[in-house]
């Protein structure tokens, strides 16, 4: 049995004119049209595809090498392209849109709007469907996360606070705004850290490395780049967030703190348009 609205590995049995028919057990002969027969690999009978299963417009399983912009058990930024009776419809990046229904929705949206969705299967259908209610699917057991870990983070939705935002598809945490030191965008994929784990469960991140390894990591970046340049550098703890942000990444708070550990190391001096190596 094909497991729709994912990748799958399946063998070929049949070629015609207008496709090949892959091995879906209890599903049947399954059709790859021509025009997403792979050229680069084999596809003689009894040869295997990593082929992504659906159902067409016509409600037909159906396979494809295109890959869409997320799977079944996955979270995606997807715009919305249209909509009926039952609910909005996603581009997903297949021919057929995937059905957001009304009821999955968690706040109004219009044509052309994005937003961060979860994939499922309706077990009733066993159609692919989306939803905007991300709680149920994000896991409730304590996250056994350390201050530091680098982590992968889907930004959501904006609160007063900051930022919600997915971590490792999984668990939510917060962005705060003054750990927002460059501009995000919602729905963006983001590398983040842990920046703090509260006795209550609840996660606080940042968008920059944590702690004295980061520092360290910090000062020793500047000082590249001192060496690179000559000795001198434009940036000063004066120059703007916007500048720093650019040029290393970071915030203009821990910018400073690192250019003060270097000042008190003795190997720089500070001015106020740049720094420059002491030595």
């Amino acid at each position: 049995m094909a497991d729709i609205g994912r990748f799958n590995k399946l063998q070929i049995i049949k070629q015609t004119g207008f496709g090949l028919y892959l091995d879906g057990g209890e599903d049947g002969e399954i059709l790859l049209p021509n025009r997403y027969v792979p050229k680069d690999q084999p596809t003689e009978i009894g040869d295997w595809l990593r082929v992504f299963i659906y159902f067409d417009s016509e409600d037909r399983i159906i396979a494809t090498t295109t890959r869409p912009r997320a799977q079944v058990g996955e979270f995606a930024n997807l715009k919305v392209v249209a909509r009926n009776q039952v609910g909005l419809f996603l581009d997903w990046g297949l021919p057929k849109d995937v059905l957001l229904p009304f009821a999955e929705l968690k706040k109004p949206l219009e044509e052309g709007q994005y937003c961060v969705a979860y994939l499922y299967l309706d077990k009733h259908t066993s159609r692919v469907l989306a939803t905007t209610r991300l709680d149920r699917y994000l896991d409730k057991t304590p996250a056994r996360y350390k201050v530091g870990d680098a982590v992968n983070l889907l930004l959501v939705e904006r609160t007063d606070l900051g930022y919600k935002a997915i971590i490792n598809s999984e668990h939510w945490g917060l962005l705060h705004r003054n750990e927002a030191f460059r501009p995000v965008k919602l729905g963006r994929k983001e590398q983040g850290y842990i920046r703090e784990v509260r006795p209550d469960g609840k996660i606080n991140l940042s968008l920059q490395p944590v702690g004295g390894q980061a520092a360290d990591l910090l000062q020793q970046q500047i000082l590249e780049r001192l060496q690179a340049n000559g000795g001198q550098l434009a940036l000063s703890d004066r120059s703007s967030p916007e500048a720093i942000s650019e040029a290393f990444n970071v915030s203009k708070s821990n910018f400073k703190k690192a250019l003060g550990g270097l000042l008190k190391k003795g190997v720089i001096r500070i001015h106020p348009e740049h720094i420059e190596l002491a030595n």
